[in-house]
């Protein structure tokens, strides 16, 4: 599992400001009804070589003053076990390509025109409610898949708990990309569209969205 090194951050409000009302969970309320959220394949632009900033602001890098470009997003959810209940200490992992469809790693490799002031990955470690949040931007399709899309990669007890990705619900190019149709055709496909929807009272055009996350995870006796 990798390393987390906490050090104090300007940045460090952040996480609350995503919670609000949703941080509390009824443990086992809906175990019944949940469905694990599919597996998808990593990709080839999971970073090799790691930003030297990895918080949950990826529209902020370190103490820069200049914010990366694109629909700024707030991205929250929970990380549940296979009984429904919230998992402490997970580890979620985000990627996704800047506003014009670059990567991290092919900017970091191959020097690829890319939005610099995009941190492109993060890090949140989940607390006792499973709560994680990232501020990032709304995802764009790039040259292959035409469905925008944030890739998620969960660890747990030092092991990779789940690789997945979420949609843009309703997008225009979701049907034209073969990794969401046939994760939408596997079983709990449907966790993956998740709604982008506009902040109540923001004036830059904020948006919210929320996904979900359970694992087939069960924590140890």
């Amino acid at each position: 599992m990798p390393t987390i090194i906490s050090r104090p951050s300007r940045r460090g409000f952040l996480g609350a400001l995503a919670l609000g009302a949703s941080a509390f969970t009824v443990r086992g309320a809906f175990a019944d009804e949940l469905t694990r959220t599919p597996r998808i394949q990593e990709g080839p632009y999971y970073p090799t070589k790691l930003p030297l900033d990895t918080d949950n602001d990826l529209l902020i890098i370190n103490d820069a003053i200049t914010p990366a470009v694109g629909e700024i997003t707030h991205l929250s959810g929970r990380i549940l076990d296979a009984r429904g209940e919230p998992i402490r200490n997970a580890l979620v992992e985000v990627w996704q390509c800047d506003r014009d469809g670059t990567y991290l790693r092919p900017h970091l490799e191959n020097g690829e025109k890319y939005d610099t002031n995009f941190q492109g990955f993060g890090r949140f470690l989940t607390g006792s409610t499973g709560e994680y949040y990232f501020r990032t931007i709304k995802p764009v399709p790039y040259t292959g898949r035409p469905a925008a899309h944030i890739h998620f990669k969960i660890w747990k007890d030092n092991k990779v708990q789940l690789t997945t990705e979420c949609f843009v619900k309703g997008y225009k190019g979701n049907e034209r990309d073969g990794i969401y149709r046939r994760a939408m055709g596997t079983k709990g496909g449907d966790r993956l569209p998740v709604d982008f929807t506009p902040v109540k009272g923001s004036k830059i055009g904020e948006l919210a969205a929320r996904f979900e996350i359970v694992l087939g995870y069960t924590p140890p006796a």
